[in-house]
């Protein structure tokens, strides 16, 4: 049976294991619903969630300092499967801290998964990244490997620096997003010249390195 819906804001700071298990126990409720089709391949552990949140703000901290931030209207987890993950399908906000509690970027998406035990983002659709200096990047799909910190992607993307915007295929940087290149550029405009892209429109070829 699904679980029933909660609707909580909370801001607590948490170790990403300990985020998944204790906020599952406050707002996991049963109840009784309508059956949901299944393929056969697909068992409910893998359709449904543990855990529905709706309207969360709350703190994540790793090894013992607060450093993300997650806004998002939905939040659905699935930890009774072999590769747990959680789910934000109507969209997220994220902020990285520094040490210094300092925002280091700020990330908007219309939908992502964070995969628990790789520690890896994967963010889709009017991807946004500002950095801490100010340099914008947006793409329709992005990853982010915390475990390795490194962001990259294959889609096209652009970069709007103060002074100029830089456009082509294939992207990767640190975790900072303060050391970065594009691989397949398509362009390099001055600010003036050039307006933001809908990167929607923007065909969704993958390219290698």
């Amino acid at each position: 049976m699904p679980p029933k819906p909660t609707n909580k804001k909370f801001m607590i700071p948490l170790s990403l294991t300990v985020a998944l298990w204790i906020t599952a126990s406050f707002f996991f409720f049963p109840s009784c619903g309508k059956k949901e089709n299944l393929a056969e391949a697909v068992s409910k552990e893998d359709s449904i969630p543990d855990m529905r949140t709706t309207g969360v703000t709350t703190y994540i901290s790793d090894s013992g300092m607060i450093r993300y931030k997650i806004i998002t209207a939905e939040w659905l987890i699935y930890s009774r499967i072999d590769s747990p993950y959680w789910a934000f399908k109507k969209g997220v906000y994220l902020e990285k801290f520094d040490t210094l509690f300092r925002i280091d970027a700020s990330i908007k998406a219309d939908t992502a998964f964070y995969y628990e035990l790789k520690k890896l983002w994967d963010l889709r659709g009017n991807v946004h990244i500002r950095s801490q200096r100010g340099d914008k990047f947006d793409t329709q799909q992005m990853f982010w490997d915390q475990g390795k910190e490194r962001i990259y992607s294959d889609r096209f993307i652009r970069i709007e620096q103060p002074d100029k915007v830089l456009t082509g295929y294939g992207f990767e940087s640190n975790q900072q997003m303060t050391e970065y290149q594009i691989y397949n550029n398509t362009g390099i405009f001055t600010v003036e010249d050039t307006a933001p892209v809908d990167t929607a429109a923007q065909p969704k070829t993958n390219h290698t390195k």
